[in-house]
């Protein structure tokens, strides 16, 4: 399955779901949603070159929060 064109975010996308988060299809874009029940956008066609960047502070972020 493909989550995203950029290589980065698909990869970790896809580590993510290995792990046991999981991924939704959307309208406009995908969702990632955490073994807590919260969710985050994917980047489909990211045009900003920190987009991967972002979404992995995005996601450290939403897995700091997901610890007890």
């Amino acid at each position: 399955m493909r989550y995203s064109n950029n290589k980065e975010v698909a990869a970790l996308v896809r580590t993510l779901v290995n792990t046991g988060w999981r991924y939704m299809n959307g309208k406009k874009h995908g969702k990632i949603i955490a073994p807590n029940g919260r969710k985050l956008a994917v980047p489909g066609t990211p045009s900003d070159w920190r987009a991967s960047m972002n979404f992995q502070r995005d996601v450290r972020r939403l897995a700091l929060i997901a610890q007890p």
